[in-house]
């Protein structure tokens, strides 16, 4: 990869999220830094893939609003969608998947130059995918899967990488390389914000951590974060929302 652009701090100002006008997350505040490791962790319907989709951009603001300071989201993110939203049936080899992560240098349609070709075998090399270049996808196990895909997000080369819970159903050795990769990242000085569901993984890798139950139960050191009373107040919050309310006045 090139040399890492600066990240842009990414301030969420009074940021609250939903569909169809029902609340996924509300008035949520606070700041990304640039090259921070952050964790976003909470009870299931927590929010925390509905804000990763609204960083990106997939999920509009109902209110409020992510503020990239000028700087443009599509520059900027390589995101890693949740495994489940991946199409394993399209017909496409391991090699042309991974390329995709050049698009910002080639274009939607153009082709893969010589040089390009090399980034995309050193990637695939860099996740121990070497020799399955020509492979279709849908032939990859989970945790091969997972390295592709970590193999194009190398190769956007983007300052900001956000990934959504992209440990799920994957061997440990595959973990492991996966999660040295993210630190080769960081060394680099890009910005990681992933969810994650494996709390003593946060509390290994993740310095800090915004634990979220539809709204911030605490946003800052992971210790802090996952605390006992933060966990058991965050399954109160998430016992106690009514998914059928109304988006709040605030928000609208």
């Amino acid at each position: 990869m090139g040399a890492v652009l600066t990240p842009p701090t990414i301030r969420l100002r009074d940021l609250t999220l939903g569909y169809d006008r029902h609340p996924a997350v509300h008035h949520l505040d606070g700041a990304i830094a640039p090259g921070a490791l952050l964790a976003i962790c909470g009870p299931n319907g927590a929010g925390k893939s509905t804000l990763i989709k609204s960083i990106v951009g997939i999920v509009k603001p109902m209110g409020g609003a992510v503020d990239f300071g000028g700087a443009r989201a599509r520059e900027t993110i390589a995101y890693l969608p949740q495994a489940a939203q991946i199409d394993l049936s399209f017909p496409i080899n391991v090699f042309d998947m991974a390329a995709m992560g050049l698009w910002r240098d080639i274009g939607p349609f153009g082709g893969v130059c010589a040089a390009g070709a090399r980034k995309a075998h050193e990637a695939l090399a860099a996740v121990g995918l070497t020799g399955f270049e020509r492979r279709q996808i849908g032939a990859l196990s989970g945790g091969q899967t997972q390295r592709l895909l970590f193999a194009r997000l190398m190769l956007q080369d983007a300052p900001v990488i956000l990934l959504d819970e992209p440990f799920s159903g994957i061997d440990e050795r595959t973990v492991g390389d996966l999660l040295a990769l993210m630190a080769r990242w960081r060394g680099e000085g890009r910005t990681i914000v992933a969810v994650l569901h494996d709390f003593d993984m946060v509390r290994r890798r993740f310095p800090e951590t915004l634990l979220l139950a539809r709204e911030k139960i605490y946003w800052g050191p992971t210790e802090a974060a996952l605390s006992p009373d933060n966990l058991a107040r965050a399954r109160q919050m998430i016992e106690a929302f009514d998914d059928q309310a109304q988006a709040c006045a605030r928000a609208l």
